[in-house]
């Protein structure tokens, strides 16, 4: 029997030797098990290839600024493993994830002598996160972040309120397909048939395989720069500025603090999630709640501003669409900084294509490893790059530290890769006291200076 927090932890993490096995099978023998929790949860669904984390952040807040209580399921995590599972920004308690696992584990053991097998890491969390805000803890809304891909997802056993599809580009290929059709139409998994969509898919490969299975499934759907359009876009200090125009309202001046034209992006297809929870389902939702709610938005882990004398930034772009985002809001925002990079990636990503742009914009760039069992070695990745000043280093907790004493106003240094890198460095740097757990309290305190 698992009692306390650490056993939980270790027994969850502990499926990751069974690896990824797509399919509902296995969730819905645990659903039927329990109960069925996940037809109890109202739920907006959010897949995707970027950006799902920070769309999820961006309606939570809007949600929250309009007095609702939002459940939030998203991966992974960055700080601590409990805010996979959260209510309103705040990660549920550690002694609530032990009566989680009490209850999933033994059927996590039953399941195990079928011919279904075991679930995995990811289907015992999804398992956990349904059963607790449909039976433990019912919220407003949940939102709902998709694992990998959408069509056999685990996730996929909800039926939603709205469905979001941010983007799709080329990720995880080796599952879900080498072409982006392929890839849309396991992200095209998602939609329900009646239930709205709304996405960013600009791509014409993409879109026509999310448009046809939207028309077969009658979804209604609204699309990024046809349905509901950006204007007036501009960079400020604070982050992003920009109007919004949809077919129910118009928006000016909006105001995001993470920046990146990704990231208006996200914010305007949170609006629009918004707007059709406001006029399909009831939720009142007025201007100033969507105002204040993009305003005060932020997501760890994206761009974040950890130091800002010597200017540190780290950021989980962690595929090729990812990085070329970043190498493009660094530009925007720091163009008059030399900026050095400190990369590590895992070994199913497009290593070459993601490494290109920054060999292009860094003056310096280092390449390290660390312990995940995925994680591509340091020479794997220093072999890639054509940089002319490249570098590698092992003991990377030292050589931030180096870096931190060695950077000068001009410089800045850009911590990039694995989400699950940047989660291991946030946690080193907050144990050194080097960093505020609160991103924006550096970016605030350097402007009050």
């Amino acid at each position: 029997m698992v009692r306390t927090y650490e056993e939980a932890v270790a027994w969850i993490h502990g499926r990751l030797r069974l690896g990824m096995k797509p399919g509902l099978k296995r969730m819905e023998w645990m659903m039927e098990q329990l109960g069925h929790p996940e037809r109890r949860v109202r739920a907006v669904h959010i897949g995707g290839t970027n950006g799902k984390g920070s769309t999820v952040a961006y309606l939570r807040s809007i949600l929250q600024a309009a007095g609702y209580s939002v459940g939030t399921f998203t991966s992974p995590y960055v700080e601590q493993f409990n805010e996979r599972i959260s209510i309103n920004g705040q990660p549920i308690r550690d002694e609530e994830i032990v009566e989680l696992v009490q209850t999933i584990k033994p059927l996590a053991d039953e399941l195990e002598q079928t011919e279904l097998g075991g679930p995995t890491e990811f289907e015992v969390i999804t398992a956990m996160m349904l059963y607790y805000f449909g039976k433990q803890n019912i919220q407003d809304i949940v939102l709902i972040e998709v694992g990998l891909g959408g069509r056999l997802d685990s996730t996929n056993i909800i039926y939603p309120l709205l469905s979001v599809i941010t983007n799709v580009s080329y990720d995880h290929m080796n599952i879900l397909g080498d072409t982006l059709d392929q890839i849309a139409a396991e992200k095209a998994g998602i939609i329900k048939s009646g239930i709205p969509l709304v996405t960013a898919v600009n791509e014409p490969e993409a879109w026509e395989v999310i448009a046809k299975t939207a028309a077969e499934r009658k979804a209604k759907t609204y699309r990024l720069g046809v349905d509901f359009t950006v204007t007036d876009w501009k960079t400020i200090a604070e982050g992003e500025q920009f109007s919004l125009a949809t077919p129910f309202a118009e928006y000016r001046d909006l105001r995001i603090q993470m920046p990146g034209a990704h990231q208006v992006e996200n914010a305007a297809v949170a609006v629009m999630a918004a707007e059709l929870l406001r006029l399909g389902y009831s939720f009142l939702i007025e201007p100033e709640h969507i105002a204040d709610g993009l305003a005060t938005a932020a997501w760890p882990g994206r761009f974040e501003r950890v130091s800002g004398k010597p200017l540190i930034i780290l950021d989980g772009a962690h595929n090729e669409a990812g990085i070329r985002a970043l190498v493009e809001t660094v530009r925007a925002h720091y163009p008059d900084k030399r900026v050095h990079v400190l990369f590590a990636a895992l070994t199913d990503k497009p290593l070459e294509r993601m490494i290109r742009p920054l060999d292009e914009l860094a003056e310096t760039i280092t390449f390290t490893t660390f312990d995940f069992p995925r994680a591509a070695a340091a020479e794997q990745l220093y072999a890639l790059s054509s940089h002319r000043h490249k570098a590698t280093v092992h003991r990377w907790k030292k050589w931030i530290g180096e870096q931190k004493t060695r950077l000068s106003a001009q410089e800045m240094l850009l911590i990039t890769g694995s989400l699950y890198f940047i989660s291991e460095v946030k946690k080193s740097l907050c144990k050194k006291n080097l960093l505020s757990t609160t991103s924006m309290k550096w970016y605030n305190e350097d402007k009050e200076k």
